[in-house]
């Protein structure tokens, strides 16, 4: 066939000028954009296809004479995309900064409420009758319901999976690792091109997941296992091959088994916190996480928490001012 006329390329350029923004943003295109581009295999072989189509079917490259004119067209929308690019990128690192100021203040927030949310000691008085009789009850229905419950344990959890070491699980399409306030799920796109951010299907709601590549099956679709934080959760493209997505959970102090229904259980019985990374908190959330670390720990050993402590050192001093007064009957709770 004939080369199209250089002239008529050029009217049509010009004509298309005050729609050009919009074309810039047409997605119509995409998923056939996107196949060639995983046939290709790259940039560089896309704008070689590209320009050797220019070459061997039009004049674009000799069209009215001027050797220079295809090159002024090109990098006429080069520098229309980029500096469309660029406002697009630096919205993108703004909306990421508010999202990562965001998830900061609400870790910080989640571990001050963990904090105040413990149990205030008090000091009453028991007869010596009540405290035998307590402690002879709760023997009882400790040795009456421990077998039970552990063998209806063991079937409860019975193919349920051992955590990953973030607490989380690898699947054959993404994996998920948690803390007791936030999820990060790691997506891998499984294409051999970089994606970009428009690339991306991502839809949250406050009980469903969507993530998908434009052109593409989904990779996840499915309800959440529990409600999350919509306004403090968010989602980056890392290195335009994986999506990575910030769940901040809507009970800030429960282990996930799984992040969509469907999915298959872990064992949050086998949950085990990381204390190393303690060094990437702030100084003040450090501080609340570590002595929250320490009261646990106390618990389990059958000691006093930080908090009790402090009573009980604030109770023996009043004890010692104060002689006179009978404390053979307080206790602690």
């Amino acid at each position: 066939s004939s080369p199209f006329s250089l002239f008529w390329l050029q009217k049509t350029l010009i004509l298309s000028a005050a729609i050009m923004t919009e074309a810039m943003k047409d997605e119509r295109f995409d998923g056939v954009l996107i196949n060639i581009a995983q046939q290709l295999g790259g940039v560089n072989n896309i704008l070689d296809v590209y320009f050797g189509f220019l070459r061997r079917k039009t004049d674009f490259f000799s069209g009215n004479g001027d050797p220079k004119e295809a090159e002024r067209l090109v990098l006429e929308r080069f520098r229309a995309q980029k500096a469309l690019f660029d406002k697009e990128h630096a919205e993108q690192q703004r909306n990421d900064s508010i999202r990562a100021e965001k998830a900061k203040a609400a870790k910080a927030k989640a571990a001050k409420e963990a904090e105040e949310a413990a149990a205030k000691p008090k000091i009453y008085e028991i007869t010596d009758e009540e405290e035998q009789a307590d402690k002879a009850k709760a023997a009882a229905a400790g040795a009456g319901a421990g077998a039970g419950a552990a063998a209806a344990a063991d079937g409860k959890d019975k193919g349920k999976l051992v955590p990953n070491a973030g607490n989380g699980s690898d699947t054959p399409d993404y994996s998920w690792t948690q803390t007791l306030s936030e999820l990060e799920v790691r997506v891998p796109l499984k294409v051999n091109f970089k994606a970009k951010s428009r690339d991306v299907v991502y839809e949250l709601s406050g009980n469903r997941l969507k993530v998908a590549l434009k052109g593409h099956a989904p990779i996840i679709d499915a309800p959440l296992h529990a409600k999350v934080k919509l306004e403090e959760s968010m989602w980056t493209l890392e290195d335009g091959k994986s999506v990575v997505i910030s769940l901040q959970k809507f009970n800030g102090m429960e282990w996930w088994s799984k992040v969509v229904e469907g999915e298959t259980e872990i064992n949050t019985k086998k949950v085990e916190p990381e204390n190393s990374k303690l060094g990437d908190l702030d100084g003040e959330t450090r501080g609340m996480v570590e002595k929250m670390m320490y009261d646990q720990r106390q618990k389990q050993m059958g000691g006093m928490t930080s908090d009790e402590q402090k009573k009980h050192e604030m109770l023996e001093k009043f004890k010692a001012a104060h002689p006179e007064m009978d404390f053979s009957q307080a206790k602690m709770a």
